[in-house]
């Protein structure tokens, strides 16, 4: 004779476990951002360039920080201080962990952007933010390794053309991947909520 309660916890274990193995085997959830999810692009994965104090800087130095590089020129009159000053606040508000954000400025303007003057303007907006200069020859293999877009538009003298140029920011994780990629205007709490995670590891 079956002997049927023995039969059913038989089953009921065997149900058990393989509940079991599948929840184990399982991926975890992929991590919601709130910038565009760029992991494991081909572009943007690097630089080489010297900072306003004369140093040359790649993404290895900053090892352990989030890294946030903005394309920009000194004189633009606003999207790049719009920027800018997003990124400041995101740092505000990542409170003690602000100290693990770096912040980084690209000149597309080498013409004028001078050291001093990348120095005074960045420092502006938070002490510990570089800019990086890519002389006139380099400056357009830079970019295009970033997929990011600049033009010079004529003034009415030589020396007041402004940039055309690309306005989002590229954000690494602290192992130095590429991670994110934030459209302009997308505000500095998202910014800083994105940062969140990826300090977390």
């Amino acid at each position: 004779m079956v002997n049927t309660s023995f039969s059913r916890r038989r089953l009921l274990v065997a149900g058990a476990g393989a509940t079991l193995l599948a929840a184990c085997s399982e991926s975890p959830p992929p991590q919601s951002f709130r910038g565009i999810d760029i992991t494991g692009a081909d572009y943007a994965t690097g630089f080489s360039l010297t900072d306003h104090n004369g140093q040359k800087r790649t993404l290895n130095d900053f090892k352990g920080k989030a890294v946030v590089i903005f394309f920009g020129f000194t004189q633009c009159p606003d999207v790049c201080p719009t920027s800018l000053s997003e990124m400041a606040e995101a740092k505000r508000l990542l409170g003690p962990d602000g100290e693990r954000l770096q912040g980084i400025f690209i000149s597309i303007d080498p013409e004028r952007d001078t050291p001093e003057v990348m120095k005074s303007y960045v420092t502006n907006f938070d002490p510990s933010f570089l800019a990086l200069y890519a002389p006139p020859g380099e400056l357009d293999a830079l970019t295009k390794s970033f997929k990011a877009y600049y033009k010079k538009v004529p003034g009415r003298t030589p020396t007041s053309y402004s940039m055309d140029h690309s306005a989002g920011s590229y954000v690494y994780d602290p192992t130095g991947r590429i991670r994110l990629y934030h459209r302009y205007g997308s505000g500095a709490q998202a910014l800083a909520d994105d940062l969140k995670v990826l300090l977390k590891g």
